[in-house]
């Protein structure tokens, strides 16, 4: 299944973008559980014009520099709304380098896996702040179905899956200090 496929989709329900622009929203609000890169997303936007899922026009921005400004059309917001109520497999795993580096963290010496997972917790620290920073956008839960709804159960979910990841990451450092 093509999975950046239907992000893009789901972005252009929001409103009609130019792909520098879908390439800001996989560094901002989807990077919090998916990514990609500029070639991977330009390439799909080509894909999705040709299957007929989005249509573009050329803008001008400043005085003569041309961009492709996508849409999705009908048949665009059918397959993704189809895509939509699929139940989701579980992804059998998520790449993670850190948890791959304490697989074989018996090759390493004590000192520097305990430098390697305070450098993790601080990390994830500061994502947890970041992502708290936001979360003051929200001074009630907004209503559920609303695309303020979505933002804020996204990010708190992010924020708890910091929570969890510090924890596990403090349960690792105290494990080598208590040794």
């Amino acid at each position: 299944m093509r999975t950046l496929k239907y992000v893009i989709l789901g972005l252009l329900m929001k409103k009609p973008m130019t792909g520098y622009d879908i390439t800001k929203e996989f560094n901002s609000g989807v990077v919090e559980f998916w990514s990609a890169k500029h070639s991977q997303i330009y390439p799909e936007l080509k894909r999705l014009t040709k299957e007929g899922l989005i249509t573009f026009e050329t803008v001008i921005s400043g005085e003569v520099m041309e961009k492709k400004l996508y849409s999705i059309t009908e048949e665009g917001i059918q397959d993704f709304k189809q895509w939509l109520i699929l139940d989701p497999e579980v992804e059998p795993f998520q790449k993670d380098l850190f948890r791959l580096k304490m697989y074989f963290s018996e090759s390493m010496n004590k000192s520097d896996v305990i430098n390697l997972i305070k450098c993790q917790i601080d990390l994830h620290k500061r994502k947890r702040e970041r992502l708290l920073e936001t979360f003051k956008n929200y001074s009630f839960v907004p209503k559920p179905g609303s695309q303020e709804f979505s933002d804020y159960i996204v990010v708190k979910g992010a924020i708890m899956r910091e929570d969890y990841y510090i924890d596990w990451l403090e349960l690792c450092k105290n494990s080598y200090l208590d040794e």
